[in-house]
């Protein structure tokens, strides 16, 4: 089976975690996508939320680095999924390996919605599991779990001092 390196990044400040209702997939998602050629995850990461939802992040640091300076280290991930991805009429089944970042907004802005329609969802939401509705048309609809888990767990994290 052909697999795909792929970043996921949930963006939390102010005690919400930002997600969006994505419509090929018929759930609510954090910003992500797939690493390209002769890209580092890091980067990928920051380049997938700029096109996304139009506003630059800051990556935690949730493991202290070792003290060196060479060669570089980059953040790692918070986890690392992999994930079975069905397949559709123009693409196989294949896996995504799904690198897990969390990360706080540069600035704290409203996104701008490229391909879907995003929330802030609160602690609160998520910890009830109280599903919501991404438009009129639609029923209310629960968040999937790993990504309620993971989004809980980035609030936590954007509240601490990161080093």
């Amino acid at each position: 089976m052909k697999r795909h390196f792929t970043v996921t990044t949930f963006i939390s400040s102010n005690g919400k975690t930002l997600l969006h209702w994505h419509k090929k997939n018929q759930m609510w998602l954090p910003p992500g996508g797939h690493i390209e050629p002769d890209e580092d995850p890091y980067e990928a990461a920051l380049r997938e939320v700029q096109e996304e939802i139009g506003f630059g992040i800051t990556l935690l640091k949730t493991v202290q680095p070792y003290p060196y300076y060479q060669p570089q280290q980059l953040p790692p991930p918070v986890t690392i999924m992999i994930e079975n991805i069905p397949a559709t009429s123009s693409e196989p089944a294949h896996q995504h390996i799904d690198l897990i970042y969390f990360a706080k907004p540069s600035v704290m802005i409203e996104p701008i919605p490229i391909n879907g329609i995003w929330y802030w969802v609160s602690s609160d939401v998520m910890q009830e599991n109280r599903p919501f509705a991404p438009n009129k048309t639609l029923p209310p609809i629960s968040i999937p779990e790993d990504v309620r888990i993971l989004g809980l767990a980035a609030i936590e994290e954007s509240s601490k001092e990161n080093f």
